[in-house]
């Protein structure tokens, strides 16, 4: 954790909650409070692997540093466990509201898959409307302290099941309360996204917006799929884009006009290239990628070089409960890594709010009159 105390001598890490933060790529299922965990097993009956809150949330952390997919997996067996009633799935979604919301996100776009939510005899509908609730009293609460947060969710479809149809259209039928994006997760190899094409060319009939897990355990082929195949708006997590980019060995091997030498730029192939030029988002999780081995540290993350690129780059939580992280973290271990300070920040964040699935007209509020005018004051 040296590297994440060393950053209070750049951007203290309090001044980095009270920034507005944007955030894109959030589970509900991922960032439950691990009281909430306890106290809920307990009502349902569901045996944990600790029952201390303090012990569990250590639990949940160690297991997806382990290194194994059985252990990672088994995190999410867990959460999903206590979030088959409707006072369960009320309560997460209420709690996560309030949580982004002390973290300083003002716009939030946080996705769950209702199919894994009908364990107790909940229909697909009764999960959405148990979520939107929960969500709406706690962005009111969050409100009433001084805090203000707006949260819309993405539904999501697993990639090895096959009911991506049926939440897709469950997806549209709550466009206008709450529900502003499709999304479908789960295992990329063997799993490819263009099995659920379908659902896609149904939603862009509809005129929806959606998102695909690309790019993260898989390469370039499931980014292409994505993109090319299927139309998505944004790529959830794309981090493997980066094997599209061809770096050049450390050391002068250009000549400048005035007779200097240089370092040769990177070369984007032909799909880097691609997305840059349509602006298409990265929902980059830096912290998870490190867990799941797509970068090998935080220094070493793509995000700088993509940065650098001038992709649109966002920066996520992924799941705030097994990486242990926050929106203020994740912000923070960049910045004590790269040296960014408030104007890559605020890059970022007006990035993913240019990214996000509500209407233009309302980003654009959000970007003129909440973002730009907090991070002016912060850069004087």
């Amino acid at each position: 954790m040296a590297l994440y105390a060393s950053l209070m001598a750049a951007i203290a890490h309090s001044d980095i909650v009270k920034a507005p933060k944007v955030l894109l790529h959030d589970h509900l299922d991922g960032g439950l409070r691990p009281a909430t965990i306890v106290e809920l097993a307990a009502a349902v009956g569901h045996e944990l692997p600790e029952t201390d809150p303090a012990r569990l949330g250590d639990w949940f952390v160690a297991a997806a540093d382990s290194g194994s997919l059985e252990r990672y997996l088994e995190t999410f067996a867990h959460t999903v466990a206590v979030m088959q009633t409707e006072a369960g799935l009320h309560r997460v979604a209420k709690e996560c509201a309030l949580d982004l919301a002390a973290d300083g996100v003002v716009y939030a776009e946080v996705r769950y898959a209702p199919e894994q939510h009908l364990e107790r005899g909940l229909t697909l509908d009764e999960v959405v409307e148990a979520v939107h609730a929960g969500f709406r009293e706690g962005c009111a609460e969050a409100a009433a302290q001084g805090t203000p947060i707006r949260i819309g969710t993405l539904l999501t479809a697993m990639r090895h099941a096959a009911r991506s149809q049926e939440i897709a259209e469950l997806a549209v039928r709550f466009r206008d309360t709450g529900v502003v994006g499709f999304d479908i997760a789960g295992a990329e190899a063997g799993f490819p996204p263009t099995r659920h094409l379908d659902a896609f060319e149904y939603l862009q009939r509809e005129n929806f917006h959606f998102t695909i897990h690309a790019g993260e355990a898989f390469g370039l082929p499931s980014i292409w799929e994505a993109i090319q195949w299927c139309g998505a708006d944004r790529l959830g997590h794309g981090v493997r884009l980066v094997d599209d980019i061809t770096v050049a060995a450390s050391g002068p091997s250009a000549v400048t006009p005035t007779g200097g030498t240089q370092a040769a730029p990177p070369v984007l192939g032909r799909l880097a290239a691609y997305v840059r030029d349509k602006r298409i988002p990265l929902e980059l999780c830096p912290s998870s990628n490190v867990q799941t081995g797509a970068a090998a540290s935080i220094a070493e993350h793509p995000i700088k070089l993509l940065h650098d690129l001038r992709f649109r780059v966002t920066v996520n939580t992924d799941n705030r409960l097994m990486s242990g992280t926050s929106m203020s973290r994740e912000m923070s271990l960049l910045a004590a890594s790269f040296g960014w300070g408030w104007a890559e920040m605020q890059w970022l964040t007006i990035n993913a709010m240019k990214s996000a699935f509500i209407p233009y007209d309302e980003r654009l509020v959000l970007i003129n009159e909440v973002i730009k005018p907090a991070y002016a004051k912060l850069l004087g």
